[in-house]
């Protein structure tokens, strides 16, 4: 894909579908229920032009219709986008609930920002499609086994609309291309995909599609096979293409226009200067880097060590790798303690259900190499949670090499992970919305990875004492990554270092694996350029509001009481939830 259009992409492949049988979601609030009704307006338009990705929210009525590729959709899109934006602004001006005013001025920027992005693609970029890796992800949320199995029988009709073998359809891979022609018609001049997303499209490819016959194949569907059979060559054969047409087009240059990054870091939910962002993160960066030092000399003395500088005591720790039969009950284990530390320790209200944590396949790993987790849709839940995705390498590159991760399968790498995936971290978080009933503006559009991510890291932050001393010096490696994210995610796009020099920094400074930080480096370039900066932005705006709430409350601020009170806001960006905090959460407190 191209790369704007950057909100809606990140939240529709963040929010994967995870249906299971569990207790139904909390009851709508009046305002909630009115709110929810605007928020239909731009579901609306997702559904339209993105059914896909509609289904993946949770919107029924969707499942068995695929994105129109019969047609540019540019014009139909912004058009359809103004007239929500207008009716929206009328419906503010006539609205007098707070909470209602606030969602509609909320669904008013995202429809906005989502023109802007729109508007930037269309003026820079050419079209490219990573079809692949697109129908992977259907096949992959559709067929995943907590789905009602009658569900899963949408994914035939999927399928054989997007072979071309549905009546009034032409196959997907021809229409790509012939939106691609069409542009390049139309200007000459536009940018051309990074080489380096062409090539890892291309290699990632073969995996994918055994991933998608691999999950057909074990799954209860019924004569797929020469629906898929179609699809294989049609999508290898779009491969073909896209490394004869696409790839000598790419642009060496991986930095983007520099106002499609400062738009990428807005998606995101970064609102400073890029500069700002990386004097920030340098000074962090230090300061963690000495905390971590003062860590790894006392487990150095505790176990005899003769080097105590960090890089060494991690690397001995990291020797301590973990049977992979072994892999997932050490996991179960850490989760278990983990969750008694919370509890014990009072820092914020946990389920008595258990959390989801598996082993990702071979295709999983291509599409997302990053431990990663699964959130529950947001809309329709009936009940619904995510799931904790641990990641063990990355796919072959074109030589055939393929890049196993060290950084999560020793004992000492499982704490932080774990508190940032699954409990307390974003596992929680998404459950919280389910239970609490946010809004869907609030769920859904106000989405943006600093306060998601920003959640995650804090929960590492609340864990870090609890856990023993080896736990806290991956700890402090976790947060030391998140700030080298914010200055060297800005930095290379800046031109001010190479994407080598991104990756040897993380091996030789932060102690990553290669191939963890293979897959640093190829974010920031092209995966989802600016998205790292926002683990880093967001903990840091989470820390000042919590800092703001212990100086008015002092005595009286109340740790769980806190957190449980960010959580039940919903996916708000920074500024919404300061506001929240000081004037409902404080006053509250304080009598």
């Amino acid at each position: 894909m191209s790369p704007s259009n950057l909100k809606l992409r990140a939240l529709i492949s963040a929010l994967t579908l995870a249906v299971l049988s569990l207790p139904v979601a909390a009851a709508e609030q009046p305002w909630v229920t009115k709110s929810n009704a605007n928020a239909k307006l731009l579901l609306n338009v997702v559904a339209k032009y993105s059914p896909e990705g509609a289904s993946a929210l949770g919107v029924d009525g969707f499942d068995e219709q695929i994105t129109d590729l019969s047609r540019d959709l540019f014009e139909p899109t912004n058009k359809d986008l103004r007239a929500v934006i207008a009716e929206m602004e009328k419906r503010l001006k006539a609205e007098t609930n707070p909470k209602v005013r606030q969602d509609l001025e909320i669904l008013i920027g995202s429809a906005k920002d989502q023109m802007r992005s729109n508007t930037l693609d269309r003026k820079y970029f050419l079209p490219f499609n990573d079809l692949t890796q697109t129908i992977f992800g259907v096949v992959r949320s559709t067929l995943d086994p907590r789905i009602p199995k009658e569900r899963q029988k949408t994914l035939l009709v999927r399928l054989q609309k997007y072979a071309g073998l549905a009546k009034g359809h032409r196959p997907v891979t021809e229409l790509a291309n012939e939106r691609l022609r069409e542009r390049l018609k139309a200007n000459k001049n536009l940018l051309g995909p990074y080489k380096g997303e062409v090539e890892q499209a291309i290699n990632n490819s073969p995996t994918l599609i055994a991933g998608m016959k691999d999950l057909l194949a074990k799954s209860d569907l019924k004569g797929w096979e020469p629906t898929f059979a179609a699809l294989e060559k049609q999508l290898t054969d779009y491969n073909a293409q896209v490394k004869a047409q696409i790839l000598p087009r790419a642009r060496t240059d991986h930095r983007l226009p520099p106002e499609v990054y400062a738009n990428n870091l807005k998606q995101f939910g970064v609102d400073i200067p890029p500069q700002e962002l990386i004097a920030k993160a340098l000074m962090s960066f230090a300061e963690i880097r000495n905390q971590m030092n003062i860590t790894a000399g006392l487990i150095a003395r505790e176990r005899n060590l003769p080097n105590a500088d960090y890089r060494a005591v991690m690397l001995e720790l990291k020797k301590e790798q973990i049977p992979n039969d072994k892999v997932m009950p050490l996991y179960a284990e850490r989760l278990a303690q983990i969750e008694e530390a919370v509890r014990k320790q009072d820092i914020v209200t946990l389920p008595s259900r258990k959390a989801l944590i598996r082993l990702a396949s071979a295709a999983e790993n291509a599409r997302s190499p990053a431990p990663h987790m699964n959130p529950p849709r947001l809309i329709g839940n009936t009940g619904e949670y995510g799931e904790f995705v641990l990641t063990t390498g990355m796919a072959p590159d074109a030589s055939g090499k393929s890049l196993a991760f060290d950084d999560f399968t020793h004992q000492a790498g499982t704490w932080s992970i774990t508190a940032h995936e699954a409990r307390p971290g974003h596992e929680l978080q998404f459950a919280k919305m389910i239970e609490t009933g946010v809004s869907t503006a609030r769920a859904v559009f106000a989405f943006n990875s600093v306060n998601v991510e920003g959640w995650a890291l804090y929960a590492e932050a609340e864990m870090q004492p609890y856990e023993p001393l080896d736990g806290q010096l991956f700890a402090l490696q976790a947060r030391m990554l998140r700030a080298a994210r914010a200055f060297l995610d800005p930095m290379v796009n800046l031109g001010e270092i190479s994407p080598e020099g991104v990756k040897g920094f993380l091996m030789d400074e932060v102690g990553m694996s290669e191939g963890m930080a293979t897959q640093e480096m190829q974010r920031y370039t092209f995966r989802s350029p600016g998205q790292a900066t926002s683990y880093f932005y967001g903990y840091q705006r989470l820390m000042e509001t919590r800092q703001a709430a212990e100086v008015a409350l002092r005595k009286k601020f109340n740790r769980k009481a806190f957190n449980d009170f960010v959580l039940a806001q919903g996916l708000v960006p920074p500024q919404l939830l300061r506001k929240a905090v000081m004037q409902e959460f404080v006053p509250a407190q304080g009598k």
